[in-house]
């Protein structure tokens, strides 16, 4: 059986269905367990609070992780305590930055750390940008045809989180051939948010428009939406260019035997969630 952190998010919930689709036995991990995950057993525990993964954990093969949990030194120490075989561990493009001072790949860099730190069996996993992340362009999209993006100048290859849970569940169920690998994980193409705004426009039939935002107004409506210190780690990554997520690496397709999915292939799937 694999336990699934995060299996209600975007990467995990993909994870979930792509053991299930295996064959694979699965218990996914939630603070309180209301929420169904297809394919999976779901449990109740925190993981800010180490010690209530310890009835998750029991007769578990391998942990699909969430990294940013306030003591994940305690939380591979329960992981261990269990018996787990493998720990295949969701980091991010910025952690190999190695910039402590920047707090998103701080939170990934001490969790990568943690792992390494711990007699566990790993493999890390840094993707970059997710194509899902259009999904934050919804409400815009249903009030107008125009989305006002900060940092629109940015290329990224961006990637199907579908194609980061199939590297995962490979990890996972052959873990001998990701002992100690850290994966960089990209989609096929680099793509502006225009680009990708306009393959969104052609898959949904409607003449949409991108705003770029100036640098302060984008501060603003980042702060109106997550801490200042993350604001600060998205200029530091975007203006001041300590991260290029424009790279494509080739991964995925090493891995899996196919290329990594197109934003096309992503859109045509998640139409309707712009509608």
């Amino acid at each position: 059986m694999y336990l699934v952190t995060g299996a209600t998010g975007n990467v995990g919930a993909e994870v979930a269905r792509a053991l299930a689709d295996a064959g694979e036995r699965v218990r996914a991990l939630s603070r309180t367990a209301s929420t169904a995950v297809a394919g999976a057993d779901v449990v109740a525990a925190d993981l800010d609070d180490p010690t209530s993964l310890r009835a998750a954990l029991t007769g578990i093969r391998g942990v699909f992780l969430l990294p940013g949990f306030s003591d994940m030194d305690a939380v591979m120490a329960e992981i261990q305590r269990a018996g787990v075989e493998h720990v295949v561990l969701l980091s991010g493009a910025s952690a190999a930055t190695g910039n402590t001072g920047n707090a998103i790949a701080a939170y990934m860099i001490r969790s990568e750390q943690a792992l390494r730190r711990s007699a566990l069996n790993w493999t890390i996993l840094r993707p970059s940008a997710f194509m899902s992340n259009a999904l934050r362009w919804v409400p815009q999209l249903r009030a107008s045809d125009t989305v006002r993006e900060p940092f629109a100048h940015i290329a990224a290859a961006v990637i199907d989180p579908a194609d980061i849970a199939a590297v995962a569940a490979d990890a996972l169920r052959a873990p001998e051939r990701h002992r100690h690998a850290v994966h960089p994980l990209t989609g096929p193409h680099a793509l502006t948010p225009a680009r990708r705004l306009a393959i969104l426009a052609e898959t949904l039939g409607r003449d949409l428009r991108l705003e770029p935002l100036s640098n302060d107004d984008a501060r603003s409506q980042l702060e109106r939406d997550m801490p200042a210190a993350y604001v600060d780690a998205f200029f530091d990554f975007y203006v001041d260019g300590t991260l290029d997520e424009s790279t494509i690496h080739p991964t995925v397709e090493t891995i899996l035997g196919r290329p990594p999915r197109t934003f096309e292939q992503w859109a045509r799937d998640h139409k309707e969630a712009f509608r």
